[in-house]
């Protein structure tokens, strides 16, 4: 291939794309303002370029992962420019990849565009924030200026459990140390369990995927430690359902009633093309639990969720229409 790799890499952040694709049989795609363009000037890569490509970035532990699992989540840095999180997969029998550009720093809260409540979940003593909303929404963004937030203003431990690991936190006033899925522990469940071992004040758990893994960080934030979670999820009352429909129906009453108490916060995003088309902005709905949300949870009674979060803007709250109407 005459195209330099490096090059492409470069391209994503001199056209401030999020993604590069690349896969056999097209030329490298980049993601610009929400749609794919092809890399000006970069030809069709044939099967052996991709695997090249994949396969000089990745150890050799890391190769063996891909082959068995026929896809891998891993980072890669180019010093001094730019940091990926990458997905790579087999198709049609040849390898693809998918490269998603992290910020090379957290951007401040105030410059998130989100509502001035989400400052205040970086000051909470305990509990459990949740940031939820599809793929590509700025979730990790989102945490990571919040986790900044924290490392700024409080002397604490964070402990964050991420696969892989995007924004490179330095220690300012909190220690920080970050647990890579695959490099530093076998499961999100497995690091979770461990870090209530490891004297944690705050806890990022980038994806709750599992029962165990939620249960525990239900239990996490009901003993006293900060966690913050994603989910894959559209709004809030669906975020609460999802989390209670996980577990059996005998657990589903003691699982309302953690929830209900430890709930802080949740936030559902998703990025939207600003009004000139040179970019994305985020719209957001915010949930904060008043005594009356915490009832609903506790009773079961999550569809009447939205109509508080609709009433709710003297607590900070917001619906997604909202949001959007206010861009």
């Amino acid at each position: 291939m005459n195209f330099d790799f490096s090059e492409m890499l470069l391209e994503v952040v001199a056209k401030k794309a999020s993604d590069l694709h690349i896969t056999a049989g097209a030329a490298p795609m980049l993601r610009v303002r929400g749609a794919l363009v092809p890399i000006e000037g970069a030809p069709r890569m044939t099967p052996t370029d991709t695997r090249e490509i994949v396969y000089t970035i990745l150890n050799s532990s890391q190769r063996q992962r891909l082959e068995t699992d026929w896809q891998i989540d891993f980072a890669y840095s180019i010093p001094g420019h730019a940091r990926f999180r990458v997905n790579s997969y087999f198709q049609r029998g040849t390898i693809g990849a998918a490269f998603r550009l992290i910020p090379a720093e957290t951007v401040p809260i105030e410059q998130l565009g989100l509502p001035p409540v989400i400052r205040g979940f970086a000051s909470k003593p305990r509990g459990i924030v949740l940031v939820t909303g599809p793929t590509g929404s700025g979730k990790s963004t989102t945490l990571a200026s919040i986790i900044n937030e924290i490392n700024e203003t409080r002397d604490d431990h964070i402990m964050t459990i991420e696969d892989p690991i995007e924004f490179l936190h330095r220690h300012k006033k909190c220690i920080v140390n970050q647990r890579e899925i695959g490099s530093d522990a076998h499961t999100f469940a497995m690091a979770l369990k461990a870090a209530l071992r490891q004297d944690p004040d705050v806890i990022l758990v980038g994806e709750m995927r599992d029962m165990e893994t939620i249960g525990t960080a239900l239990t996490a934030a009901e003993t006293g430690h900060l966690v913050f979670a994603t989910l894959h999820t559209q709004d809030a009352p669906q975020t609460v359902d999802r989390i209670i429909d996980v577990f059996p129906p005998s657990q589903q009453g003691q699982v309302r009633a953690q929830l209900a108490i430890g709930l802080q916060g949740i936030v559902t995003q998703t990025l939207v093309p600003t009004a000139d088309g040179k970019g994305r902005a985020v719209a957001a709905e915010v949930l904060v639990p008043t005594p009356g949300i915490r009832n609903l949870i506790r009773e079961g009674k999550t569809h009447q969720i939205y109509s508080m979060i609709q009433t709710g803007g003297a607590h900070g709250m917001q619906t997604m229409d909202s949001s959007l109407a206010s861009l």
